[in-house]
């Protein structure tokens, strides 16, 4: 129990470091918020009405206070360029991103952790030696680069599977519960939209994931690597133990975690790479709403923004911690 209350005390502590960096960000930008929230033609008068509206005319540490305040309150602000809640917001144009996100880790755990097991058990082969070549390709290039070259080949070309949207045109008016159309199609029953949500999902998943594909290998090859040469390998071969016995019972297990611990902080920074993916594929998401928040330079929701994909991160993470506390039995020992 130490453990998870020194995790869940971490975890609060590096919230209230998070607020205070987005409320710090929303200072620091050029441009008075009260201005640009009142528009080109708004007279001294609306300005100042809105700045004491806002808040602005007040101390600094009783902003911040009024800040977290509305942030425990669930009040993320108005958005100036939707002109809705920004909570409203970012509940329709988060599920979209996390579907996304979701299916390219899912993705990268399919091919980085088998990869790099199979690469470090025949290390220095002809084997290894191209799935290396493999992650130095994908670990050079570019997320963006990889959509359009996925969407002109595969989608344009090809035309194997769709460019853009998250669901074909008969299913314009196709409604869910979640927001997430995979899941609703389960839901549902509608095995129809959820195949076709999953066909619009494939490039933009794979064209997000190879980059951390790409990573995630090298790092999972190292590990796995490590714990190839310790002793107790050696002990179970001299005892007779099958090779897959030993890759998946022993080596496996012992060699995961630091791979566990890069591939949750990839789940944050994946959703902070949706943006290209969503853009080039013309997908919604909070990446696009993200790009739209700073042409219309709505400081609010590009702060709102970074705040949840930083508390996605950091869930992300304490879940990652608490994974890597129940595999490691030595670990269960409170001191």
């Amino acid at each position: 129990m130490h453990y998870f209350f020194q995790r869940f005390v971490f975890s609060l502590l590096s919230l209230f470091i998070l607020t205070l960096i987005t409320f710090l960000l929303s200072q620091v930008v050029p441009g008075d918020p009260a201005i640009v929230a009142a528009g080109p033609n708004a007279g001294a008068e609306k300005i100042e009405l809105l700045r004491s509206e806002m808040g602005l005319d007040k101390p600094l540490t009783q902003q911040f206070l009024i800040y977290v305040g509305k942030l425990a309150q669930g009040d993320l602000g108005k958005s100036w360029f939707t002109h809705q809640p920004i909570l409203e917001d970012l509940i329709r144009e988060l599920p979209p991103s996390l579907e996304l996100v979701i299916i390219a880790m899912v993705i990268n755990l399919m091919i980085s952790l088998p990869l790099g097991l199979w690469s470090a058990r025949y290390n220095d082969t002809r084997f290894d030696s191209s799935v290396r070549l493999f992650a130095m390709i994908g670990a050079g290039l570019p997320i963006f680069w990889t959509a359009l070259i996925l969407q002109n080949v595969i989608g344009g070309e090809l035309q194997l599977l769709p460019i853009a949207g998250r669901l074909s045109f008969e299913y314009r008016t196709f409604e869910g519960y979640t927001g997430f159309f995979l899941l609703d199609g389960l839901i549902m029953a509608r095995l129809d939209v959820f195949f076709d949500a999953l066909k619009h999902l494939i490039l933009p998943a794979f064209s997000l994931s190879l980059l951390f594909t790409a990573v995630g290998l090298r790092i999972t090859r190292t590990a796995m690597i490590s714990e190839f040469q310790k002793d107790y390998v050696l002990l179970a071969r001299t005892k007779a133990a099958s090779e897959p016995r030993i890759m998946f019972k022993h080596v496996f297990p012992n060699g995961a975690p630091p791979s566990l611990t890069v591939f949750g902080m990839q789940f944050g920074w994946m959703l902070g790479a949706t943006v290209l993916v969503e853009e080039i594929y013309g997908r919604p998401g909070i990446g696009r709403y993200a790009v739209k928040a700073v042409t219309q330079s709505d400081i609010h929701a590009v702060v709102a923004v970074v705040l949840v994909v930083g508390i996605v991160f950091l869930l992300a993470n304490l879940v990652v911690d608490l994974l890597l506390y129940l595999l490691n039995p030595r670990g269960r020992v409170d001191k």
